[in-house]
This record gives C-alpha cells, structure tokens and sequence, in this order.
C-alpha cells in the first residue's frame, strides 16, 4: 500500500456558499491536515473557504503553502499569515507548482476555478503524467451532480470505467484521506479511440 501522503493539496471556492456545512468541511479539513501533519497546499487566498481552511490548518500549527498568480495577489486577496505565499507569474504556473508541491489533491465545494484546477489535476493522473490521488469531498450532496456525470460518461463511452474510479469521492474526510494515502493507480492506459462511425 502506498503511504507517500506529505503534502495534501486542497482546491476549494473563494466564496463560502449557502450552507453552514461547507465552512466547517474547510475548517475540519484545515484542522485535520494539521493533526496528520501533513502540509496543506492551496491557493493562497484569504477570502471564502480557501482563508476558512488556511485559518484551520495554522490554528491547530500546522503547515500552510499558499501558491497565487501576481494578478491575483494585486487584488490584495492574497493570505499573510501562513507558513509561506509563493507568487507566480500566471494560472498555469500556479497549478504546475501546486501539483509538484503535493502527494495528493482534494476538492472541496467550489466554483469554476475548483472544479478547473481539479480536473486538470486528474487529467494528468488519467494519462500516466503522475500517479496522485483526487478525492472529491462531497460535502452536503454537492458534487451529486458530477458524479452522476460522470457515469453518464461512462454510460456514454467517453470514459471507461477504471478511470471513472480515479475520481476518489466520500463524505467523510479522514475517511477521505486515509483514501488518499492508500491510493494505487489502475493499470489501465488512457487509449484514444481513432474509429469512426
């Protein structure tokens, strides 16, 4: 069983949403993180969930490494009181940084720019380019809807099965990540289907 679980990186909104639920899933993650020791990777903002979950983590001492483009950083969002702020030139940096950062990555509710960086993350894990866990937390129902997606997908023949499975999901989130921590990949290749109808 794999067990290389050191840094957790955590996708999540800059927004708070409507349920209680969602702040205490940022802040019990953030707090669990810290318990694990595990160092938590995130976006860097101090605003919505993201600053909840940052907040949580160095509250109980542990170990926060924000990762934020310049642009956004000059709209004064960015979070000072953690461990270390990283500052890149652009987006894609930013998620290239954050992914060699981390040994695993969870998604929290969240809007557009979660649902992009945490799909482009498992992208990556679909094609062979790393070998890294992505667990949904699917806080009050939230992510219902996508992962009836995809199993429409695969329903559909867009995506097989196994790779379905890499989309790790729970509602527990120490269940979650002891998910995280055991992770191995499938030995299944992304193979593109070049028939034609």
């Amino acid at each position: 069983m794999r067990d290389t679980l050191r840094a957790l990186c955590v996708f999540c909104g800059s927004s708070f949403g409507r349920l209680p639920d969602y702040f205490e899933a940022a802040q019990h993650v953030g707090r669990l993180t810290a318990d694990l020791d595990l160092t938590l990777i995130y976006g860097g903002g101090k605003v919505g969930l993201m600053g909840v979950l940052a907040d949580a983590c160095m509250d109980a001492g542990g170990r926060v490494i924000g990762v934020m483009p310049q642009l956004l950083v000059d709209k004064e969002i960015a979070h000072r009181g953690i461990t270390e702020l990283r500052v890149v030139r652009s987006m894609h940096e930013r998620k290239a940084l954050m992914a060699d950062l981390a040994d695993a990555f969870l998604a929290l509710p969240g809007g557009f720019g979660t649902f992009e960086e945490f799909f482009e993350i498992l992208t990556w894990t679909q094609l062979g380019l790393q070998r890294k866990a992505c667990g949904l937390l699917n806080v009050a129902g939230y992510y219902d809807p996508l992962l009836q997606l995809a199993d429409r997908a695969v329903a559909e023949g867009f995506l097989r099965a196994p790779h379905r499975d890499m989309l790790l999901r729970d509602t527990d989130a120490a269940r979650m990540i002891d998910r995280l921590r055991g992770y191995e990949p499938p030995a299944v290749e992304k193979v593109l289907d070049r028939t034609t109808r």
